[in-house]
């Protein structure tokens, strides 16, 4: 039955990374895959996820099941990182959150929702956005329209085009936003642009879904939430995407979120109720380990303000790779403007490098870079920087 198969073409970023790991050049450069990387161009393990584990460890005393939404200490504790500790939202218990198989199965388990419960079959995302969500959504049965939202011209957000298309979206469609850090433009709506955002979803009346998966990696875990917090206070219904792959370096344990916010008590609880029926007749209930480790931190003072000191010295990290990059570029003699690199946020930027270019990258200088020409800034290192740079340089000047 099986002979007729054909072979998948490969995935647009892991593959990247299995081509990678086969290249024996030893100066080779993955800038592909989105994983934080060291000074040291390592992945490290937080030592606040370190002593949790300790912990949970010692304390652990069942390998049993957790519940289809995963344990409620973690729903809480996701939903207080998300709106903070007072938000009104908490107070009215209007916000329901189920642990899901990362950042991409909370996606996979909203389009499934939407499918099944929602009026509408269509959802629209950014262009450009990470590469999976629309295969995400279609696997869900979604039609995926979008919206534009990046200026490749001018290296800038198309906020005018980006609003023009949102007055055009029907009410009771969803829009997905991304909440901070842009994959893969790096680029962000600002707070007033953010209140503009708020104002015409209520307006249309759509439903805005936030995928969330690098909250404190654009300029701090408090004001990378500002947009979905202004758009919070307009309209009483949304969706939000979590991960914490980024922000807690756990990639391989797999821990994520999928919260949904309702009109009321009995409303979420109802909303609720089909959310877990999508959990049961797809994985059943999540892995423990990951929303284990997130849970101890976030309840923990101790390992809650060592964790974020952590996750601020990543970004400060990354933000200053940003300006070695563009300093590094200018000084091998590089005549086009890459400034507008330390004007994005997050682990990635789009470079403005062609596909020609990128392939060029790949093929004779072993540096691995998407397709589209985004860039992991988190995966460049003081290092590094010389080769890439000057490599770059090389293949801009032909």
């Amino acid at each position: 039955m099986f002979e007729h198969i054909e072979t998948a073409p490969p995935d647009p970023i892991l593959g990247l990374t299995d081509a990678f790991v086969k290249d024996p050049r030893p100066g080779k450069i993955n800038l592909g895959v989105g994983v934080y990387k060291d000074e040291s161009g390592k992945t490290p393990i937080f030592a606040s996820v370190k002593r949790a584990e300790e912990r949970i460890l010692r304390d652990e005393t069942t390998k049993s099941y957790l519940p289809i939404p995963g344990a409620p200490e973690y729903g809480a504790a996701v939903r207080r990182m998300i709106f903070g500790a007072d938000h009104p939202i908490l107070e009215a218990k209007r916000a329901v959150t189920a642990h899901t198989p990362g950042g991409t199965g909370a996606l996979r388990v909203a389009g499934d929702f939407i499918k099944v419960n929602l009026s509408t079959n269509r959802i629209w995302v950014s262009a450009p956005t990470w590469e999976n969500h629309r295969a995400v959504f279609q696997a869900a049965g979604l039609e995926v329209e979008t919206y534009p939202y990046y200026d490749a011209d001018g290296k800038q957000l198309a906020f005018g085009a980006m609003m023009q298309a949102l007055e055009t979206v029907p009410a009771g469609e969803v829009v997905l936003l991304h909440a901070c850090c842009h994959n893969p433009t790096g680029m962000d709506p600002d707070a007033e642009q953010w209140k503009a955002i708020a104002d015409v979803t209520a307006r249309r009346g759509f439903l805005p879904f936030f995928d969330f998966a690098y909250q404190g990696l654009g300029g701090g875990l408090e004001q990378d939430a500002t947009g979905l917090r202004t758009v919070a206070a307009r309209v009483d219904e949304f969706l939000v995407s979590s991960s914490f792959a980024k922000n807690f370096g756990l990639y391989n344990e797999r821990a994520g979120a999928i919260t949904l916010v309702a009109r009321s008590e009995e409303d979420a609880q109802r909303a609720f109720s089909q959310l877990k029926v999508r959990i049961r007749t797809n994985y059943s209930n999540p892995p423990s380990h990951g929303g284990a480790i997130v849970t101890t931190v976030l309840n923990d003072p101790e390992l809650h303000a060592l964790w974020e000191s952590e996750v601020t010295a990543m970004c400060a990290r990354i933000n200053g790779m940003r300006t070695l990059f563009v300093e590094t570029l200018e000084a091998k003699g590089v005549e086009r403007d890459f400034s507008f690199i330390t004007r994005q946020r997050g682990m990635f930027s789009f470079s403005g490098l062609t596909k020609d270019q990128v392939a060029v990258l790949r093929d004779q200088y072993g540096i691995y870079v998407v397709g589209s020409g985004r860039i992991n800034v988190a995966a460049m290192t003081p290092s590094n920087m010389d080769r890439l740079c000057t490599v770059i340089a090389e293949v801009l000047q032909g």
